[in-house]
């Protein structure tokens, strides 16, 4: 069976940095066009452009996390707090299954140089074999698939089952005002 895990590490093995590699990975069940979630995920790799803060991985998963469990039409503190506490514990288990949650720190840990610099590097048989960003895309996508199975969005084939489960309990209601 084809993971999202492997379906995230296949995207970096194609050129994609590691925040697309990982968000695209769920591009399936996103409802949104591949093009505009490369776009938006482009930033965030490298530790948000190459600056080696938060893992591009995990920003990625992020992103699908937030694209899957908020509702905009629900801004709520209610839905906000909800969110930050499912988000807060899935850095938390990234960090337990990889170390950290810091690009720069699972990069040292690899003996790779955690310089911030602008430039991209050329990707090579070189390039792939020393960094751990394929396995960190395959760890943070399969995390996300994992935590989104065990809360019901998607079911144990990895498709997704319309299920929206943190969204506050007046669903349904018109949005009046709302808290940003």
């Amino acid at each position: 069976m084809n993971t999202r895990g492997r379906a995230a590490e296949e995207n970096f093995y194609r050129g994609y940095n590691c925040s697309q590699a990982v968000l695209l990975a769920f591009a399936d069940i996103l409802g949104m066009d591949e093009g505009a979630l490369l776009s938006v995920s482009a930033p965030f790799g490298g530790g948000v452009g190459r600056t080696r803060h938060i893992c591009g991985t995990l920003s990625g998963a992020l992103m699908a996390a937030g694209l899957l469990l908020y509702d905009p039409a629900q801004v709520t503190g209610e839905q906000k707090s909800a969110l930050y506490a499912r988000v807060q514990a899935l850095i938390a288990r990234f960090r337990a299954e990889n170390g950290s949650h810091i690009c720069a720190e699972l990069l040292a840990a690899a003996g790779i140089d955690p310089s911030a610099t602008p430039e991209a590097e050329a990707r090579t048989p070189a390039y792939y074999k020393k960094r751990p960003c394929p396995a960190l895309c395959r760890a943070a996508a399969d995390m996300l698939a994992a935590y989104l199975q065990e809360e019901g969005v998607l079911a144990a084939d990895g498709s997704f089952t319309g299920k929206k489960p943190f969204v506050p309990a007046n669903e349904g209601k018109e949005r009046g005002g709302h808290e940003r």
